[in-house]
């Protein structure tokens, strides 16, 4: 609305580098504290020049010019901005000025880019998904705020430079380390290829840019490491739950959601007999069929009767994603583990130490995890040194033999 917008031109100059006696003529746009300058492409002797007027002084040709350059600069800016707020446009100092130099994209911007993702996207993206484009919205909407003084700017006015800006913007908070700022850059440039295939965009301007992720170290726990924490009393209730939730993640595998989601439904009777939890996973959408092996149920029977349990359809009491990781940060402390344990190091756990390392095939494996491609899996198969240890001792015997 216009009751929200403050609006002013001004008129200046500034001395010419190659002559201390003439000034170039500017005008200054300014919109809601945000500023911008056009060069009106004159010079003037500096001492006629009247800056609280804001014109050129005398009666001249010279001044009559200068002067009639101003007024009519003047009228054009308004005018740009009456057109722009009677088409219920954008009103920034940049929309301002590139409408009265003619270089007005009528087009969609990026604000309207990215609501109209997270709309479309609400029941199609999962929560956390849908939490992480939040967040990069909101550094997007930072980074114009912050570098580009606008709080819009049409896609076909963004460029390289733009998307090089914003890498730098993320780098600059301390929050941020290169995979975090790497992930917001993924999601950009998402962002934009949308942009293009809706045909908002004639080129893509992040398709230059290259996501370089670093390597991380898998973590996970080895035998030892597992029953250490097995072993553990914990006199508080809470890291008493979380761990036994974790130990149960290590033993199916299956991720901080789908053990938050776990229902009586997804228990049933497999093909041996036994019982098998039968779930699709939230991340993915895909299908999962899991053997419970005897830790795992002993953990379900164990909370079968809790407060949070009891009488719901839910199998075990999790906290948030929040306090889970933070309660196994207390865990790891007390059994001095000297790892930054996470809940997702259980599906890690389940992959490395219970199965692989067990001998359990990596086909078989990568079905437990839900995993669409065995290459996803073999990651695992590369950090699980006592399986290669197991495998070479197995090898000498036959050799020997």
């Amino acid at each position: 609305m216009r009751t929200n917008l403050t609006f002013s031109i001004s008129f200046f100059v500034r001395k010419k580098k190659n002559s201390a006696e003439l000034a170039l003529l500017y005008s200054r746009i300014t919109v809601n504290g945000w500023s911008k300058e056009i060069s009106l492409k004159h010079d003037l002797p500096l001492n006629k020049w009247n800056q609280p007027a804001g014109k050129m002084l005398g009666n001249g040709a010279k001044s009559q010019l200068v002067n009639r350059k101003i007024e009519t600069t003047r009228t054009g800016l308004y005018k740009a901005y009456e057109d722009l707020f009677k088409e219920q446009r954008i009103i920034t100092a940049d929309t301002v000025k590139d409408r009265y130099l003619g270089n007005d994209v009528t087009n969609h911007t990026l604000v309207y880019l990215l609501d109209y993702h997270n709309g479309k996207m609400k029941n199609v993206l999962k929560y956390g998904t849908l939490k992480n484009y939040t967040t990069t919205s909101k550094y997007l909407k930072d980074y114009l705020k912050i570098k580009h003084k606008s709080l819009d700017i049409y896609l076909k006015q963004i460029d390289y430079g733009f998307t090089l800006g914003f890498e730098g913007f993320l780098r600059e908070k301390p929050s941020l380390h290169n995979n975090g700022v790497m992930k917001h850059m993924e999601r950009f440039k998402k962002l934009m290829r949308l942009a293009l295939h809706l045909e908002w965009i004639e080129k893509n301007p992040t398709l230059r840019f290259k996501l370089r992720f670093d390597k991380v170290d898998m973590v996970y726990l080895d035998r030892q490491e597992l029953e250490r924490i097995l072993d553990k009393e914990f006199e508080q209730g809470t890291l008493k739950v979380t761990r036994d939730i974790f130990v149960f993640a290590c033993y199916t595998g299956l991720a901080y959601a789908d053990v938050k989601a776990l229902k009586q439904d997804h228990l049933r009777t497999g093909i041996d007999g036994g019982k098998w939890i039968y779930m699709r996973r939230r991340k993915t959408d895909t299908q999962v069929r899991i053997p419970l092996l005897e830790e795992a149920q002993i953990i379900l029977e164990r909370y079968r009767t809790h407060p949070k349990v009891d009488n719901q359809e839910i199998l075990l009491p999790v906290y948030s994603n929040q306090k889970t990781n933070q309660y196994l940060r207390e865990i790891a402390e007390a059994v001095n583990l000297g790892k930054r344990l996470s809940f997702h190091a259980a599906r890690h756990t389940f992959a490395t130490t219970v199965t692989l390392a067990n001998g359990v095939p990596i086909e078989t494996v990568s079905k437990l995890l839900g995993h669409h491609k065995i290459s996803t899996t073999q990651i695992y198969a590369r950090v699980v040194d006592t399986k290669i240890s197991n495998d070479i001792n197995a090898l000498r015997i036959k050799l020997k033999t």
